[in-house]
């Protein structure tokens, strides 16, 4: 997968594309209908296919006091896009620069004169240009103006719950890593740096890998099924988040015990998949009431992955496999 960061002198090579065009954030199953849609057009139209997204997200450029609970941080979603088999995925930075173009200079700079887009393919929600003034149906007046095709997908969802980005951040928060697995097509995952800790949980009898939390994974606490991958192999787990209520009510901490698993993994980069919620984090009387509960906690999260096991349904992104993608450099990934 090819990656660019600006839209000045795009290659030749790089031009031409069905363009899926969005925020993507959590790049649900919605949005994969936004990124296969435009690659069944660039099939058909014998095009390359690629993706548009913005970084920051324009949310946090305009109310950079409000913090957003981002599904996917860059990276992921780059790897994201390239699991999904892109040639192209364009990262513009959204910036007073782009900020101040209107919807039919965003069009003529970026679109036209920069990637020379063959079709453009966009959520029924997308807005673009200064002030919001572009819209889907805007979009294809344009396209017809500047010789590019334009598809909107419309409402995508099961049940009468529509996937979106925000509805995701909900079900992470009420602690519904199922609800949200079914939103986005694949196991929300953590990415992190095994960290030294406390080593409490190696006096209790459950060592535990502890990665460090940026502000942005702010799901419920309590006890998870989780599966961690490890130098590209899985294991299966539970993990802690919380603030360690019968020890001191500290900071927020994420501690994951790996079954049957005795490797020093201090400083190796892990990714841990969150699979369904056990309980509750709370106060125990003492450390022996705390030990008999890990010990069921860790009893039902074996049984709980055992089933993910012989039936998983999330089988569009094999997580933790795809291979890391450079996200500082404007060529090959």
């Amino acid at each position: 997968m090819e990656i660019v960061k600006h839209y000045q002198n795009v290659p030749a090579s790089l031009q031409g594309c069905s363009m899926a065009i969005g925020n993507f954030d959590g790049v649900h199953r919605g949005h994969q209908t936004v990124l296969s849609t435009a690659k069944e057009v660039a099939k058909a139209e014998g095009k390359p296919s690629g993706v548009m997204a913005f970084e920051p997200h324009p949310r946090v450029f305009f109310q950079p006091q409000r913090h957003l609970f981002r599904l996917t941080s860059l990276e992921t979603k780059l790897e994201l896009f390239e699991t999904f088999g892109l040639g192209l995925a364009a990262v513009m930075p959204f910036d007073a620069d782009m900020a101040s173009l209107t919807a039919e200079e965003f069009v003529a700079k970026v679109l036209v004169d920069g990637f020379n887009v063959c079709h453009v393919v966009t959520g029924f929600n997308f807005f673009f240009g200064k002030g919001r003034g572009g819209n889907p149906q805007v979009l294809k007046e344009l396209g017809e103006k500047y010789g590019f095709g334009v598809t909107t997908v419309e409402v995508q969802g099961e049940a009468g719950d529509r996937f979106s980005s925000s509805r995701v951040r909900e079900l992470l928060q009420e602690g519904d890593p199922r609800g949200a697995a079914e939103m986005l097509g694949y196991w929300w995952r953590i990415k992190g740096i095994v960290m030294g800790g406390a080593q409490r949980g190696t006096w209790l009898g459950f060592p535990t890998a502890n990665i460090t939390l940026k502000n942005s994974e702010e799901f419920h606490h309590g006890i998870y099924a989780v599966r961690v991958y490890i130098d590209g192999g899985v294991h299966h787990g539970a993990a802690y988040l919380g603030t360690r209520p019968t020890f001191d009510d500290g900071h927020p901490v994420l501690e994951t015990f790996l079954f049957d698993f005795k490797e020093d993994i201090y400083g190796k980069e892990i990714y841990i998949e969150l699979i369904d919620f056990i309980r509750e984090d709370i106060r125990f009387r003492d450390e022996e009431e705390l030990k008999a509960n890990m010990r069921k906690d860790c009893e039902k999260a074996r049984s709980i992955l055992k089933q993910i096991e012989r039936a998983d349904p999330m089988l569009q992104f094999p997580l933790g496999k795809a291979r890391h993608v450079p996200i500082d450099i404007d060529n090959k990934a």
